[in-house]
């Protein structure tokens, strides 16, 4: 423990230098203001980003991300409260308490909850991360090859929570990016993988203009489409924000217990998410907070409850990204793009091998906490004031950072192809309901799955039947076999019961008459 506090403290200590506490800072106000803008989703923000950090240092480059990410889990809370505008999906749970309470002439009050809410969730995100990485990283030093394949298989389960509703959809397209890492030479055996005879195809797709172009691009050409209908907010309201009492908090523990746990357990399994953690939060609460025969009139519990939770997934999704190398979400898949980028691999040796980098990550989200709560309290009202532009012209900035940024990142006009490919495989996604995280998911752990999976064949003489034999590895197959056969399970039982429930529904019309 002494250790740890040691190391977390020369983590203040790196984050003080200039470069760092730079990309903290703009960290904090981009992944702020992308929350607060309709349309642009926190996982496009962090996208846009990552070509940008092509020429930064490793550490400066995670510190910018996470920061995003982090007050990416806030922002949206202001549009939700004050407009009934959902910056993200997960603040759709403010929508039904935040907005009512602001209706009520208490916007200043309801701010303050989310404020207050966003700092205990980040604190507590903070401490579950440091507390939490270690452990699970001396766990994963027992992990031989065919533990990483079965933990990177347990990732890419997570489909079944990424697939907006569909799992088929979502296999397909879990499936499309896996067969896009597959395109090149091979590692193994160095043969040329559905290359078609093109040069620059031998190099492989970069999963960075995938991301790029499948959720930028992607979502310009969608709302070009549609003709960019979301009107420029105009408020004349007065937007500032009022702290609660400590007799007002007070009797908010329980809520405050349940959601961190909750947003903690949902941050570390693969797939749930902020979004799943503030949903579920909100739910909790209403079968078992004190108030919840009041809750949807405008009570601080409905505020408090899905905000902390979603801003308490943050620290459970750096664990395993961490310790294990498997991101639990959209935006820590691209993170560990990031640190695939800069040639570092996530994973137990981490800890050894770049730990004044871990911890300097460590310090900059307790310093990511303060500072988007104080950029919440005191620049909320520029914040606001960006909901006056045209979706035309937000949409023309995102445009212009999918290219510029893709450009920098390897100044190749092959990328800038590549983008716009991929920007209508996104729209075509869009068009027809299918999700496209799963397919980033699986361009980002496809080599992973794929190395791990032929280093087990080679060292075990391919025997397949070593991911079930091993302890570790058969209990984590055992796992991805009920996240992908419990939807699949609940499905068949679902179309069951409507089947039996059609005659006797049917026995009910005008023939039925005696």
């Amino acid at each position: 423990m002494q250790d740890v506090l040691h190391q977390l403290a020369l983590g203040f200590v790196h984050l003080t230098t200039p470069v760092n506490a730079l990309a903290l800072a703009v960290g904090l106000v981009v992944g702020m203001l992308v929350a607060v803008l309709p349309g642009l989703t926190l996982v496009m923000g962090v996208v846009l980003a990552l070509p940008f950090t092509y020429g930064m240092g490793i550490t400066e480059s995670i510190v910018l991300l996470t920061a995003m990410y982090l007050s990416g889990t806030y922002g949206g809370a202001f549009t939700s409260i004050l407009f009934r505008i959902p910056g993200e999906p997960l603040d759709v749970p403010l929508l039904w308490d935040g907005y009512p309470m602001a209706r009520q002439g208490q916007p200043a009050k309801a701010l303050g909850w989310v404020l207050l809410a966003a700092l205990a969730g980040g604190l507590i995100t903070a401490v579950s991360a440091v507390a939490l990485a270690v452990p699970f990283a001396k766990f994963a030093l027992r992990f031989d090859a065919p533990e990483y394949f079965a933990i990177v298989l347990f990732g890419l389960s997570g489909v079944v929570a990424l697939s907006g509703g569909s799992l088929a959809k979502g296999v397909i397209s879990l499936c499309v990016g896996l067969l896009l890492a597959t395109v090149g030479v091979d590692d193994t055996y160095g043969a040329d993988r559905f290359t078609f005879g093109i040069p620059i195809l031998k190099d492989g797709i970069e999963y960075l203009t995938v991301m790029v172009g499948a959720y930028g691009l992607g979502e310009v050409l969608t709302r070009m489409e549609q003709g960019f209908v979301t009107p420029a907010m105009e408020s004349d309201r007065k937007v500032e924000t009022r702290l609660p009492r400590w007799r007002e908090i007070r009797p908010l523990r329980g809520t405050v217990l349940r959601s961190s746990l909750i947003g903690v357990i949902c941050g570390i399994v693969p797939g749930a998410g902020a979004t799943v953690g503030s949903f579920v939060a909100y739910g909790v609460e209403a079968q078992y907070g004190a108030r919840r025969n009041k809750l949807g009139t405008g009570i601080p519990e409905g505020i408090v409850a899905p905000q902390l939770a979603s801003t308490a997934t943050v620290g459970g999704h750096m664990v395993p990204l961490l310790a294990l190398g498997i991101p639990g979400s959209g935006a820590t898949a691209v993170i560990l793009g990031a640190f695939l980028l800069h040639g570092v691999q996530p994973g137990p040796q981490i800890f050894q091998t770049s730990g004044d980098m871990v911890y300097t990550i460590f310090a900059s989200m307790f310093a990511a906490v303060i500072g988007m709560c104080l950029l919440g309290y005191f620049a909320i009202k520029p914040l606001i004031w960006v909901l006056r532009l045209p979706e035309a012209a937000t949409s023309a900035f995102v445009a212009l950072f999918c290219f510029v940024g893709a450009y920098s990142a390897r100044n190749s006009l092959t990328d800038l192809w590549m983008i716009v490919i991929f920007g209508v495989v996104g729209y075509l996604f869009e068009r027809y309901r299918f999700p496209i995280a799963p397919m980033v998911l699986g361009c980002i752990l496809g080599p992973v799955a794929e190395n791990s999976f032929m280093t087990s064949m080679i060292a075990y003489q391919n025997d397949w039947t070593i991911f079930f034999t091993r302890p570790i590895s058969g209990v984590v197959m055992a796992f991805t076999v009920l996240a992908l056969a419990w939807p699949l399970y609940r499905h068949v039982r679902g179309v069951l019961r409507a089947r039996h429930a059609a005659p006797r529904i049917g026995g009910l019309g005008p023939e039925a008459k005696p």
